[in-house]
């Protein structure tokens, strides 16, 4: 039985280590990056660092728009999928790599599964509500890590069989954190102390592409800095956005801003865990946050991860309607929930799903012709 995952961002490299185990014990697993990603810090070094195998196709789609990165993805992986045909085309969150390829699938009469299925932000302001709504009413099997995500699903009556498995970032987290432990000397060369600053994110083209928010959120980060010490991985869209619009002379100079380029995930987690509190508009770091259980403010409008929010976990920033930096100074979570995001056994239990709905219906790869 022949499984190929398509990736091409950081968030899907996260989860494509997460399932690469458990499918090479069931599948030939072939792996296909699009390369929406590209630079190293944000692509190569996850394979190096997370042990993934090397992927079978790079596509190299690259930066660009929507419509040109997600009709690319298309046109490439169409031409990988009717010389591989595989059973099963594994997607993953909700990125342009993730649309692309679920579309390039299912035009082509192949099976698509969707990890981390069912999650909505009821922004369709935001691109990846699109997608991730794209993709699931698409999608032959949706795994679904949360029971609000399930419930969404079954709401929206998709057509595809719908499983809560939990996040497969339990298992990453649990699997990589005692190596981040070990290996990491990322407090070192940031010169930094254990629970002695704060960690910021900030990558989503809301926030980013949209000058005053990306201003008034600059804003925010140097207010901060003037309470505790920041360190601020730049993602390269934001760097980019900063630099053409000028605004990164709000953080030039200051003492108590750390920037850097994006970190891998072994050094971006070991921040992680040692910081004293996030913000982030990220939904993966939201979620190692509360895995890490420390306080996360979302700087966003809404949150697909509603969970945390619910539970007050996690505490919505919106900097359009918020102006008082000492909310989140001085915000603590609530008592800690176990096991919202599920077990470490997500990545199994979505291979045995996989290997059982397909082993129970006659084994018939696609003859369609584009």
């Amino acid at each position: 039985m022949k499984v190929l995952s398509i990736v091409g961002a950081r968030p899907n490299y996260i989860k494509l280590a997460a399932v690469c185990e458990a499918f090479s014990k069931l599948f030939d697993h072939v792996i296909v990056d699009t390369c929406q990603h590209y630079d190293y810090e944000m692509n190569k070094i996850f394979f190096d660092q997370l042990e993934i195998p090397s992927p079978h196709y790079f596509l190299g789609v690259g930066s660009g728009s929507h419509g040109y990165q997600v009709g690319e993805t298309i046109k490439r992986v169409e031409e990988v999928l009717l010389k591989e045909r595989p059973d099963v085309v594994v997607v993953y969150g909700d990125t342009n790599s993730a649309l692309g390829g679920a579309l390039a699938a299912v035009k082509a009469c192949f099976k698509v599964a969707h990890v981390e299925a069912g999650l909505r932000s009821f922004d369709m302001s935001m691109p990846e509500e699109i997608n991730r709504r794209l993709i699931d009413h698409m999608s032959h099997m949706l795994f679904a890590p949360t029971k609000s995500a399930a419930r969404n699903l079954l709401k929206e009556n998709v057509l595809g069989e719908v499983f809560l498995v939990g996040d497969v970032h339990v298992y990453v987290l649990k699997r990589w954190i005692p190596v981040a432990e070990a290996r990491s000397n990322v407090l070192v060369r940031l010169g930094l102390e254990e629970r002695d600053y704060v960690v910021v994110t900030l990558h989503r083209a809301e926030n980013v592409d949209d000058v005053h928010r990306l201003s008034r959120l600059l804003r925010l980060i140097r207010d901060v800095s003037e309470h505790e010490k920041v360190v601020f991985p730049v993602h390269p869209r934001t760097r980019k956005s900063m630099i053409e619009t000028k605004l990164d002379t709000i953080l030039s100079g200051g003492d108590n801003v750390v920037l850097t380029q994006p970190l891998g995930y072994i050094d971006f987690i070991k921040l992680l865990s040692h910081a004293k509190l996030v913000l982030t508009d990220s939904g993966g770091v939201q979620r190692e946050a509360y895995l890490f259980r420390k306080p996360v403010v979302v700087l966003r409008r809404a949150t697909e991860w509603v969970e945390l929010v619910e539970a007050g976990l996690a505490m919505l920033y919106d900097v359009e309607r918020e102006a008082d930096v000492k909310k989140i100074i001085e915000w603590r979570p609530g008592k800690h929930v176990e096991g919202i995001l599920g077990d470490e056994k997500a990545p199994e239990r979505i291979a045995r799903i996989i290997y059982e709905h397909m082993s129970e219906e006659p084994r018939r790869r696609s003859t369609a012709e584009p």
